[in-house]
């Protein structure tokens, strides 16, 4: 069966957290942040799946539980609640995906650049992170595929910008995601071939900040993913509009290592399984995030050009 997802130029999320009050310092090691049981956020997953928990390597069934990496720094896929626990609809997923397992689960925040490495290194067991698979990273990691997103852009209220046409402009960002490492370059080199000034890329290690600096007028613009750019237009009261359409759609996808393919089947099997039974669409729904649903679970749909 192909994948078929529905992407929408604004995505309206629930959730109470604001986004521009305080949040925790993610600066420092990975920590472990204290585990939530899945009912007293997300909607329960239809009971554990025996044949996806079946799937599970005998290391993670030994113990009992997963450790899943997380940088809660984007809201609203991710980010922290007044105690410093990660709260998110992707979190939620991740709760409900563990519960679906038969297992309990451990967050462990990290830096979003240190995921990966982590994963791979074995102390972490997935990430989950608002991950775009692509096929550069799938060099070093497989992917879970679960859902799709494009890149927005915004800009303060009354003063449209085109995000075709930014040459000159400061742009807000959050460092390491896509549109840092991928959509600005080019578009600022763009600029130069033309001869035209280049776009001055304002980086930030969250995109609290980075929204935060274009509601200070700091910024001109800025970009990131649909979901997050359409909560960032919707918490700020007004003072923040989009530019134009979500565009460049990908899939997100939870990094397992590439030794571990027994994880990766549990894990496509056990999201499946919350697809099948609604309760995946549940938590989408909750957070106003179904516009990047999907129906199949796949794994590396970056190189398999689904």
């Amino acid at each position: 069966m192909s994948k078929k997802f529905f992407l929408s130029t604004v995505v309206f999320a629930a959730g109470t957290a604001l986004l521009l009050s305080g949040c925790v310092n993610n600066s420092g090691p990975e920590t472990p942040a204290a585990s939530t049981p899945p009912s007293s956020q997300a909607p329960a997953a239809d009971g554990v799946d025996a044949a996806a928990a079946a799937l599970l390597p005998a290391r993670i069934k030994d113990a009992g539980k997963l450790v899943i990496g997380i940088d809660p720094t984007y809201p609203p896929n991710e980010s922290k609640d007044d105690a410093g626990n990660p709260i998110g609809w992707e979190v939620e997923l991740g709760e409900a995906l563990t519960a679906k397992l038969g297992l309990d689960l451990e967050w462990k925040i990290s830096s979003f650049e240190n995921i990966i490495p982590s994963v791979n290194a074995g102390t972490m067991d997935l990430g989950l992170s608002s991950f775009t698979d692509n096929i550069k990273r799938e060099e070093q990691v497989d992917f879970v595929n679960y859902y799709f997103a494009g890149t927005l852009w915004a800009s303060p209220a009354g003063k449209a910008v085109d995000p075709d046409d930014a040459c000159g402009l400061i742009v807000a960002v959050q460092a390491t995601t896509r549109q840092e490492t991928d959509e600005l370059p080019a578009k600022s080199e763009a600029c130069t071939k033309a001869g035209k000034k280049p776009i001055d890329i304002l980086k930030f290690a969250s995109q609290e900040e980075a929204t935060s600096a274009l509601v200070l007028g700091r910024a001109d613009a800025m970009t990131a993913a649909g979901p997050v750019v359409g909560y960032a237009v919707t918490q700020t009261g007004g003072k923040l509009q989009v530019d134009g359409q979500a565009f460049d759609a990908s899939p997100y996808g939870i990094v397992v290592s590439k030794k571990e393919t027994e994880l990766s089947k549990a894990t496509q099997a056990a999201l499946q399984s919350m697809v099948d039974d609604g309760s995946y669409m549940k938590i989408l729904d909750k957070w106003g995030q179904s516009a990047g649903a999907v129906q199949e679970i796949t794994i590396n749909a970056a190189s398999k050009g689904k």
